[in-house]
């Protein structure tokens, strides 16, 4: 649970607005809370969407509840905009704008002069070795895609690390995919600035997210991306057939055959690049000052 004054994020002083982050109701009667008790309007900022775990009636009817005191609400995109409706909030109050990233800083016209990590073209992966992030499904769909891929396969490349990983080395051997699949490890933001450079595409395949920043980091490096339709990020980011494409993360065939589709058109895989840098614009970090301020503006109004 973070609060923020508003004149730190915008400049402003509009002392009598704050700003929460939080998640589940837990979070949210906190912040409720703090805002009752400073007598300050509250704005909640939030990625959660419907379908991020199983429902309870009893916790999403006291949710309607505490949700019903705040004021505004800044969220990723339109499932997390759904989910309010949902739970009551009224429409006008919603804004989007959330789930942003430095989309600078995976400039391709800078980042590209980097040295290559990998002499092969290669998929990309960047993610925590945790169950949600789907990746022995991912490993199983790539093993499919190199059997059956018509032209040299491109190599995967899994930056990370986590409790998975012994699962995920045993899964590699098992699969005889040691000379393919690439495990650099945890790095840090300026060491995975090269993978990002010379990835050939981006894949993201969790069963579960609440949005997925590193999709916005992978369009902002000007890469295709193949996202689980699981994911928030997936109704906002992917535009299907211009910058990516959504999967079932439960159909390995569906991937397999995604992965080959983009190897085997190198016009679809420059053409969907510029997409997806084109359309990472629209989520920046003047979208989020853009929501937040007019979060604000909403708030002052009603008062």
């Amino acid at each position: 649970m973070l609060a923020i004054r508003i004149w730190s994020a915008l400049g402003k002083l509009k002392p009598d607005i704050v700003i929460f982050c939080g998640y589940g109701v837990r979070g949210m009667l906190i912040g409720l809370l703090w805002s009752i008790l400073f007598r300050k309007r509250a704005i909640l900022l939030s990625e959660t969407k419907e379908d991020d775990f199983s429902r309870v009636t009893w916790r999403e009817s006291l949710k309607k509840h505490v949700m019903a005191q705040y004021s505004a609400f800044l969220v990723g995109g339109k499932p997390q905009q759904r989910y309010l409706y949902k739970l009551g909030a009224n429409k006008d109050s919603i804004f989007v704008g959330y789930d942003v990233v430095g989309n600078d800083s995976f400039d391709p016209r800078r980042i590209r002069n980097l040295e290559r990590p990998i002499k092969s073209d290669y998929f990309l992966v960047v993610s925590r070795f945790v169950p949600k992030k789907n990746l022995i499904f991912l490993l199983n769909a790539y093993a499919i895609y190199q059997d059956r891929c018509q032209s040299e396969p491109w190599q995967l490349v899994l930056c990370g690390d986590g409790e998975l990983r012994e699962d995920i080395e045993e899964k590699i051997e098992n699969l005889n995919l040691d000379s393919f699949v690439h495990l650099p490890g945890f790095l840090q933001f300026d060491e995975l600035l090269p993978y990002f450079a010379h990835a050939q595409c981006f894949i993201h395949a969790s069963s579960q997210e609440q949005w997925g920043l590193v999709v916005n980091e992978a369009m902002a490096s000007s890469l295709p991306v193949l996202v689980s339709r699981k994911c928030g990020c997936f109704e906002d980011l992917v535009v299907e057939g211009e910058n990516g494409f959504g999967f079932d993360p439960n159909n390995v065939e569906e991937l397999s055959a995604l992965m080959a589709k983009i190897t085997q058109d190198p016009v679809l895989l420059d053409s969907m690049g510029k997409a997806s840098l084109k359309h990472i614009q629209n989520f920046s970090p003047s979208t989020f000052a853009r929501g937040l301020d007019q979060a604000i503006n909403f708030c002052l109004k009603a008062s």
